[in-house]
């Protein structure tokens, strides 16, 4: 059975992404802080691995991958999951920004080179990172630098790894039902858990979910100035 990593895997888009792949017959190694959280994924799943990791931490990181691969030898895949947000505004103050930074963008990059040594020796391996509309369109702040700044890194490491039978694909929600947002009539986790299972199977450069937001980033992209007038004022409430 192949290995995959998911982080962040306590709730949410990782939670969903966990039961889905350990239902496919994945071993999942599950990773968030909250190892309660972590042993009630873990139960449901029935053969999946809880590892408590703070993805803050680099030695945290390097135990998580190393018990990983005493599994079966091996890592299959990397889902880099784990974000958080926070204030909005430019003046949100120096810790929420340091902690976004660390989570979002500092720690995917440790996970990926930690794991990729072990797929280059395997000749295999799909890394999946979670971005987000927000790092296609700028109006959350640090959060959306994080995920402008993810975006980038994928495009990097996948260009550096062509060849080596290494996928790496970004897949960026847009609003999505974790239980923490206030809109209505969103969609569930589940169909960004159907992302990442897609990817890691045959990876792909980017998918967004859901594809509505695709006409959004064109036209970020293409007309920035219509982007301004109908944010202005709107992007940072908090």
């Amino acid at each position: 059975m192949p290995v995959v990593i998911v982080t962040g895997a306590s709730s949410g888009i990782g939670r969903a992404t966990a039961l889905r792949l350990g239902r496919a017959g994945t071993t999942v190694v599950l990773a968030a802080r909250r190892a309660d959280l972590l042993d009630e994924v873990a139960a449901e799943i029935g053969t999946a691995v809880a590892v408590p990791t703070d993805v803050r931490d680099p030695a945290a990181i390097d135990a998580l991958v190393a018990q990983a691969r005493e599994i079966d030898g091996r890592i299959d895949g990397l889902v880099n999951n784990a974000g958080i947000g926070g204030k909005t505004s430019v003046l949100a103050d120096d810790d929420m920004v340091t902690r976004m930074i660390d989570v979002n963008l500092v720690a995917p990059i440790r996970l990926m080179r930690a794991v990729v040594p072990i797929m280059r020796e395997q000749g295999s391996g799909s890394i999946v990172n979670i971005g987000s509309v927000a790092g296609e369109i700028g109006i959350a702040g640090t959060y959306s630098a994080t995920k402008f700044a993810l975006r980038g890194m994928t495009d990097s490491v996948r260009r550096e790894l062509a060849g080596t039978g290494i996928g790496v694909t970004l897949i960026e929600p847009g609003y999505i039902d974790t239980g923490f947002n206030s809109r209505r009539n969103l969609p569930g986790p589940e169909i960004v858990a159907a992302a990442v299972e897609s990817a890691l199977r045959r990876p792909r450069r980017r998918i967004v979910v859901p594809g509505k937001y695709r006409a959004a980033m064109v036209a970020a992209n293409t007309l920035p100035f219509l982007t301004d007038y109908l944010y202005a004022k709107r992007a940072a409430k908090d």
